[in-house]
């Protein structure tokens, strides 16, 4: 074959292909489309992946399923995802403790920005500081001054090693230089039972489990975590007003996807996502459990978890976490 005809096969192999994967696009999604949880059932991350999937089955009409693969920090997830084909059907709906996995499973070799595609970021919640009523502390400066007297006396709890209790509780020891030792828990309403009976001194909890056990003095909120307050404890100060602005972290959430899936293929489910982000029933959803409302581009998103990842890193490096694998 010439070098003519050879450059003129190629080029209608070029177009051939590009047709093709524009027609995929068209047809997205001819199917089942999967948003694989990294999280067990009726947790936030959970929730906040059927709120979406939902909507896009009532606005769009997609056939969408909703898969918990909770465990071995994420990686169970991870490998889900990653062992699909890079064609959309499966979406990994992520939150922000996803950043930390790779500094806390460091064998496994993952990289968020290698492998996986950045779609939307669905919602920002926050987490709170909360103490038990028999703690001496009505502020995060008193809390503080309390656990230096008594250092490695007392202990802060999680529903288990790389979640945002954890890794926040981290920070916080970092931070302000207080002793405490990490108390993890399998089952995350333990964590509150136990927070509950006094057995540990504070978390750092979402909202949503504890709203009602702080409205009722059960437990004593000091702070927000956020950069705002929360409407729903509305006299409850944010983390940076109690003077402390470098512990704001956000509790954030998105869609991810296997990388090397088609441009067209992520630009359909952002735009159907970004749809459903913007109607009343979805704002009002995403509300009641805490969490303001996402969007952004995808490159926004990406460049969100690359900047978490970094930070959570330096995190879990400064803190010496290890995880036995």
């Amino acid at each position: 074959m010439n070098r003519r005809a050879f450059l003129s096969g190629a080029a209608a192999f070029g177009l051939g292909a590009a047709a093709s994967t524009s027609a995929r696009a068209q047809s997205y999604p001819s199917g089942v489309v999967r948003f694989v949880v990294p999280a067990s059932a009726s947790t936030p991350p959970d929730i906040l992946a059927r709120i979406v999937a939902n909507a896009l089955t009532d606005l769009e009409g997609w056939k969408t399923i909703v898969e918990d693969k909770p465990g071995a920090v994420h990686m169970l997830g991870i490998g889900e995802v990653l062992k699909q084909p890079a064609d959309g059907y499966t979406l990994f709906s992520v939150t922000a403790p996803i950043a930390a996995t790779p500094a806390l499973m460091p064998n496994a070799a993952i990289d968020l920005d290698r492998d996986f595609a950045p779609v939307i970021r669905v919602g920002t919640g926050y987490n709170v500081l909360v103490v038990h009523p028999s703690v001496p502390a009505h502020s995060v400066s008193e809390l503080i001054d309390f656990l230096k007297k008594n250092p490695d006396k007392h202990t802060f709890s999680s529903g288990g090693f790389g979640t945002p209790a954890h890794l926040l509780g981290e920070l916080f020891k970092l931070e302000t230089g207080v002793q405490a030792t990490h108390v993890p828990y399998n089952q995350f309403p333990q964590a509150i039972a136990d927070l509950l009976a006094g057995v540990n001194t504070y978390q750092f909890i979402t909202l949503l489990p504890v709203v009602q056990l702080i409205n009722t003095g059960k437990l004593r909120a000091l702070a927000v975590m956020g950069g705002k307050r929360n409407p729903v404890i509305p006299d409850v100060p944010t983390i940076a007003e109690a003077g402390f602005p470098q512990l704001v972290a956000e509790d954030w959430a998105g869609i991810l996807v296997k990388s090397g899936t088609p441009a067209e293929v992520i630009a359909r489910v952002y735009g159907a996502v970004n749809h459903a982000l913007k109607t009343d029933k979805v704002r009002e959803a995403l509300a009641k459990i805490g969490t303001d409302v996402g969007g952004g581009t995808p490159e926004e998103f990406g460049a969100h978890v690359h900047a978490e990842t970094l930070r959570w890193t330096k995190v879990i490096k400064d803190a010496g976490i290890k995880i036995n694998t």
